[in-house]
């Protein structure tokens, strides 16, 4: 199909699916599955020796077990068989007692059983007093001890037969596996992104009006591998995340849901992709488990998908639609698909490309505004702060001042940094130590601007906060010192905008005149 139509309400939505397959996967043979479509487990049991008699001691779970054809030949043989040897009993009691000689029974006579002459009404007998029917015509007399003994052995045995084979038939009557016939899977998983993240998805429905309690599904992945030792691990069975830390696990199954497995870096399709699905051997296992609601029994519901059963790049039909008063649910496109653009590269792939192309930036350390610079004219002051680039550019404005003036201002800012250093003076008048400054020092390696101007720093300067009034700064606590690496910006103070503001007014008088 080129387009698709999605119905919800009155509104249609035309949906384009016409898009090159990057890849087409070859033919491949069908291979054997561990577990069948229907549920069934393709696992049979052989050599166990001694161990048979195991299923004799669990007899009547053995009997739920078998098939329905060897159930019901069961409860015939042994009802069957059940009467004919009762029956043969009060025969064989006619018989000893001489019952059959006398065949009308004269009225001097008390039989054991009264109108019993023969196998077929002595088998007459014991149906209507197992069933108890009670015709009336035949019918125990007391001049019989050994006929009550039986009679009681019979009401006994019977009452027995009855509730073994009968409960067996009600237990697999009743069996919660009917129940999972109307659960549905769909018949291929697909993978696609959601939310900007590669899934893998697939599909379950409910068919019935009553409601699955407590509704959970799991996934399991069974792979053969090899680990590191050398040991061989066929059918290895690995658990995939279908919500289990955010509980989307437990479903309200009262309409169709896409069950959805995020591809990351803990999922084993983490280095899945359009071109390895194809030469993969692995099989994905549902089950489906909830309690029924009219019965109360645990029901469990299975099937599997093998790698031949997932498409890539595909998406399912919505079945869900708005009708007047309720929602309706379109069951005919339960198991349609169609091709949605996907990256043909898996996770893995997807994240070092990622990493290629957008490389992680430098952080930036951020400064923060010092309250004891006060605002207005001190806003300006505390934001010039000189990075590596503008010393640069700072070096450039003085290599266009004439060589002595150029000689002095070199000067100038040699003795404003040893005077920094050796605590004698601060621009604005007030002398202090660098241990009273309330300044974040992070390390200072190199003294002189020059250093810094050769691109030869490892460690750099950053000056968070200044101000000249020195009972404020008592009160702060010291900042912390941390070390920066080498690529981070210098940041040095000036008392004007311009290097030029440094020097004396003369010599600014003379510049300005240049």
């Amino acid at each position: 199909m080129a387009t698709l139509r999605r119905k919800f309400g009155e509104d249609y939505q035309v949906v384009n699916t016409n898009r090159g397959t990057t890849f087409s996967a070859p033919a491949k043979r069908k291979r054997q599955r561990f577990v069948e479509k229907n549920g069934r487990c393709n696992v049979q049991h052989g050599n166990l020796g001694g161990e048979t008699s195991r299923y004799i001691s669990d007899l009547f779970t053995t009997l739920v077990d078998l098939k329905w054809r060897w159930n019901l030949l069961i409860f015939i043989l042994t009802y069957t068989v059940a009467w004919l040897v009762m029956a043969s009993m009060w025969w064989v009691i006619a018989f000893i007692r001489g019952d059959l000689s006398h065949g009308g029974h004269d009225a001097s006579y008390t039989p054991c059983v009264a109108n019993v002459y023969n196998f077929p009404s002595a088998f007459l007998f014991f149906i209507e007093t197992e069933a108890t029917i009670g015709y009336g015509y035949r019918y125990i007399t007391e001049k019989c001890p050994e006929g009550i003994i039986l009679f009681l052995f019979q009401s006994l045995l019977g009452s027995i037969v009855d509730a073994f084979l009968i409960g067996c038939m009600f237990i697999k009557m009743s069996q919660p596996k009917k129940r999972a016939e109307t659960l549905m899977f769909s018949q291929d998983a697909v993978i696609s992104q959601r939310d900007g993240k590669l899934c893998l998805m697939f599909r379950v429905g409910n068919l019935r009006n009553s409601h699955m309690v407590s509704a959970q599904i799991r996934c399991k992945l069974i792979k053969s591998r090899q680990t590191p030792e050398g040991e061989f691990l066929p059918l290895d069975q690995c658990e995939l995340d279908v919500g289990f830390g955010t509980g989307a696990d437990q479903l309200f199954l009262v309409s169709p849901l896409t069950i959805c497995h995020e591809i990351n870096t803990k999922s084993p399709f983490f280095d899945l992709s359009q071109r390895s699905l194809m030469n993969e051997q692995f099989e994905i296992v549902v089950i489906l488990e909830g309690i029924v609601e009219t019965t109360g029994m645990t029901c469990q519901a299975r099937t599997s998908y093998t790698e031949d059963e997932v498409l890539w790049g595909h998406r399912f039909l919505p079945v869900m639609s708005l009708e007047e008063g309720f929602f309706r649910v379109d069951y005919s496109q339960f198991h349609n698909t169609f091709e949605v653009p996907t990256p043909p590269y898996s996770v893995k792939e997807q994240e070092e490309k990622s990493s290629l192309t957008s490389p992680n930036a430098l952080p930036v350390a951020p400064t923060p505004s010092s309250p004891l610079l006060g605002n207005g004219a001190r806003g300006g002051r505390r934001e010039r702060l000189l990075s590596a680039d503008y010393a640069d550019h700072v070096e450039d404005q003085a290599s266009r001042l004439p060589s002595k003036l150029q000689r002095m201002s070199s000067t100038k800012d040699e003795n404003f940094w040893r005077g920094l250093k050796t605590g004698t003076a601060l621009p604005g008048g007030k002398a202090s130590s660098t241990g009273d400054l309330p300044l974040s020092i992070q390390r200072l390696r190199s003294s002189s601007i020059p250093v810094a101007r050769q691109g030869q720093l490892e460690e750099q300067v950053q000056l968070l906060s200044l101000d000249g009034n020195a009972e404020e700064a008592e009160h702060r606590p010291p900042a912390a010192i941390s070390t920066i690496a080498a690529p981070t910006s210098v940041q040095i103070p000036f008392v004007g905008s311009r290097p030029e503001d440094n020097l004396p007014p003369k010599l600014r008088r003379m510049n300005a005149d240049r």
